[in-house]
């Protein structure tokens, strides 16, 4: 296949006329300023890798609107979700999870990392099938043709020294040891069923949820089977005070000593760290992935974001609770957040909010072949409108800045994942209808509730 695009984005420019081959699901050309092919497919507009969607919580998709309609803490909009988490099982889950990706296919998102804790039945027994949570996720990632890393969360306890309750029983698996036996039947199971759309990594719900002695457990095994292992950290100011009060040390400190950080670890959020924290972040060059929608929607903080990045750890992007599904959004946010925090402008780049947007986010999922432009790596092609009511008057010379700082997910025409178109001229290609889709499913986990 031959796809011509108008403008292009390269990671260092944004180059004209750019021819790119694909063979299956790999690029194996790009080559700009040629004439355009007779048969090449046309792409209007300003074309980019496929973007990562590094923190997803699928079902949170349920909430939107709901938990804007009062105030409240985080805490209290923790209780809504759990009301959502009550209603679904492998069924509806897989259905609300289709619509919710089919949602990030027409934002331009090719690959998801879905932070996944909801494994068992309410009450905490197993289904028949011990991963069939799981598993549906996975099918309904295919269903809305884009790739996944299912990062399989261990959640052990419902604080610190304190046990799993109510809807919280439907995370556990007892212990590490009995989580790590589950997660890795299904990697095994993925990979013998050939899945070449989805990988299975490791997640530490918080260092709340895991107590410190089994920290190192799941460390271990994400390290034995080099996967990605995820962990929200430092998003509450109470999860610092609850740490430093039992263990004497912060949660960053904590993970440290417990093995859990490094360049396949991922840190979302990250909100309230010290100086110190920062350092242990930078030097074992663990990636941070930033959420801002729902760091601003729930009132968490602005992260040192440009502090953690000058320290050595790269920055990941993701839509976390989706108040919106926008990685626009969340890439503007970095800068414009940062703005906010220092009255100052300037902090990041467009070149370096698009890498966070692809490249990065591709690396911290496990999927380093994954978010360039370039010859071996995985066709994804994402094209943005440069004529749309946001972007017109765009010129090439300033095409990634409009992209960044102007686009919005609506403005996203053209999608290719794996070499797969999936999304044109707007629309999704496997889901006729995606916000029939994303109603119908919403309305069957939030009747009544």
């Amino acid at each position: 296949m031959q796809w011509y695009a108008q403008l292009a984005w390269l990671g260092d420019r944004v180059a004209t006329d750019v021819l790119i081959e694909t063979d299956g699901e790999r690029i194996v050309r790009v080559e700009s300023g040629v004439p355009a092919p007779p048969d090449a497919r046309r792409l209007t507009g300003l074309t980019l890798p496929g973007l990562a969607n590094a923190h997803s919580h699928a079902f949170h998709r349920a909430l939107r609107s709901r938990v804007q309609a009062h105030s409240g803490t985080f805490w209290t909009w923790r209780d809504q979700m759990y009301k959502v988490a009550d209603r679904l099982d492998p069924d509806t889950y897989r259905t609300l999870a289709t619509a919710v990706f089919a949602e990030m296919a027409l934002a331009g998102i090719s690959c998801v990392g879905e932070f996944h804790y909801l494994h068992h039945r309410p009450g905490g027994a197993p289904y028949a099938e011990p991963n069939a949570m799981g598993e549906a996720l996975i099918a309904a990632a295919a269903d809305a043709g884009i790739r996944i890393t299912l990062l399989d969360a261990c959640y052990l306890t419902g604080g610190i020294d304190r046990p799993l309750q109510g809807s919280q029983l439907r995370f556990g698996d007892g212990t590490a040891g009995n989580w790590a036996r589950r997660v890795e039947s299904l990697r095994e199971k993925t990979q013998k069923a050939g899945l070449s759309h989805a990988r299975v990594g490791a997640a530490i719900h918080s260092v709340r949820a895991v107590p410190r002695e089994q920290l190192r457990a799941v460390a271990s095994w994400a390290q034995e089977h080099r996967a990605p292992l995820h962990v929200h950290l430092s998003e509450q100011p109470a999860e610092n005070d609850a740490c430093l009060d039992a263990y004497g040390m912060t949660p960053t400190r904590l993970l440290a000593e417990s093995g859990a950080l490094g360049a396949l670890t991922t840190a979302v959020h990250a909100t309230h760290l010290t100086d110190d924290d920062i350092g242990l972040l930078g030097t074992t060059t663990t990636g941070v992935c930033m959420c801002p929608t729902t760091e601003r929607d729930l009132g968490d903080g602005i992260g040192p974001t440009r502090d953690l990045a000058g320290a050595g750890s790269p920055i990941c992007l993701g839509s976390d609770q989706h108040a919106v599904i926008d990685l626009f959004e969340e890439a503007r946010a970095v800068e414009l957040d940062e703005r906010l925090r220092t009255q100052a402008r300037g902090h990041w780049t467009a070149p370096e909010l698009l890498a966070a947007a692809t490249s990065n986010g591709h690396y911290g999922l496990g999927w380093p072949e994954a978010g360039r432009l370039e010859p071996g790596a995985y066709a994804d092609l994402v094209t943005v409108a440069l004529d749309s009511v946001r972007t017109a008057g765009s010129v090439p010379e300033y095409a990634a800045e409009a992209a960044v700082f102007a686009a919005t997910a609506a403005d996203v025409r053209q999608v290719v994942v794996s070499g797969r178109e999936i999304v044109r001229d707007g629309r999704h290609l496997l889901v006729d209808d995606v916000p029939a889709a994303l109603a119908e499913a919403v309305a069957a986990v939030t009747k009544d509730a």
